[in-house]
């Protein structure tokens, strides 16, 4: 999103709650969207996002474009989303990008990757990077254009029914785990599995699995991992600043009209700002219940760090070599990851590190 587009998107939110619409808005056919989450809607911080946007649209332009939000499952399952959008079966997705990696390791980029950017760098890599101009590129192969949807900022480790002392505590532990974190955990000796947030409990409690990973406190909280695997360990190594997505149907999007398509860019940037304000508010004390509750807190051991770095690093490597699309997004990603951490070494990590021990 360029500063242009945003403060040309505000000042038509401020026309707009003036009561005083221009007339080309009121001129545009009331539109009813679907739109399609990959979440439950138990999870009101993730799920969330895609109804603050909804409602955000529906606010400024009047309720003449009103936007339907629908959980994983009710439409299509929560990964088919990306086929929904393609195909225009739905106008527009919320989701984790990574999810979809499958299709083309790219995706994971416009999400997370193993020791990747924390959410600030990802937003602005986003912003005033190019992470959104070479996302877009690569989303047209898919019909769809983007719009950050949110990030959960740096995520817990996850929840494993037995302790890891060691790195050799990996080997053939089966883990739901996200996205591209997955490919590193199988080279680790891990046995990865996808699951959707809504079936993680289940699979857990069964021993299906041993370790499950999702966000954060709060949400893990609500799915209560901790009632069926009393370990939690930090830090997600494979989620340092995730973000997520609203995919739009570009045919749909490219039918709006010039505010109507400034109103979806300022509504997405609302949801990306509030579901990261939420996390960041709810899971101190979530953490704390938790704690409170018997969940013992664990940091990885540092083979099990030096490991999954290692591995990340050269299938970054092995991919450049193969995928065309990944080398052309990951060498400016990866640039630019390196200029941040340049930086928040420094003053970001200086102020943290002090704060953080003290007793206030």
């Amino acid at each position: 999103m360029t500063r242009r587009t945003f403060i040309r998107g505000a000042g038509l939110a401020g026309v707009l709650a003036a009561g005083s619409a221009p007339a080309i808005v009121h001129a545009q056919t009331t539109l009813r969207w679907r739109l399609a989450s990959s979440f439950p809607k138990s999870l009101d911080t993730i799920f969330g996002a895609a109804d603050v946007f909804a409602k955000k649209v529906g606010e400024m332009t009047g309720g003449k474009f009103q936007i339907s939000v629908h959980a994983g499952g009710e439409l299509m399952p929560p990964f088919g989303v990306v086929d929904a959008v393609k195909e225009g079966t739905v106008e527009i997705a919320h989701t984790a990008p990574y999810y979809f990696h499958g299709k083309d390791e790219v995706f994971a980029l416009g999400c997370a990757i193993p020791f990747g950017l924390n959410s600030r760098q990802m937003t602005a890599w986003m912003v005033e990077g190019n992470g959104l101009k070479l996302m877009r590129e690569f989303y047209r192969g898919y019909n769809i254009i983007n719009f950050p949807g949110g990030n959960t900022g740096a995520q817990m480790g996850g929840w494993y029914r037995k302790e890891v002392k060691s790195l050799a505590d990996i080997k053939g532990m089966k883990m739901r785990i996200g996205g591209f974190a997955g490919r590193v955990l199988e080279r680790m000796g891990g046995v990865p599995q996808n699951i959707p947030g809504g079936e993680i409990y289940q699979s857990l409690e069964k021993g299906t699995i041993d370790a499950a990973e999702w966000v954060g406190p709060y949400d893990d909280q609500k799915l209560g991992f901790n009632k069926v695997a009393p370990n939690y360990y930090y830090p997600g190594w494979w989620e340092g600043g995730p973000q997520l997505d609203f995919y739009i149907n570009t045919k749909s999007f490219d039918a709006l009209n010039p505010e109507y398509k400034a109103i979806v860019e300022c509504a997405a940037a609302v949801a990306h700002v509030d579901m990261q304000a939420k996390y960041d508010a709810k899971n101190p004390g979530a953490l704390r219940e938790l704690v409170k509750g018997g969940t013992k807190l664990f940091r990885f051991p540092k083979d099990v760090m030096d490991a999954a770095f290692k591995e990340s690093m050269a299938i970054y490597a092995e991919l450049g070599s193969k995928n065309a699309n990944w080398k052309k997004v990951y060498e400016d990603y990866s640039n630019f990851r390196r200029e941040q951490n340049l930086w928040f070494r420094f003053a970001e990590a200086g102020f943290d590190d002090f704060m953080q021990s003290q007793k206030l």
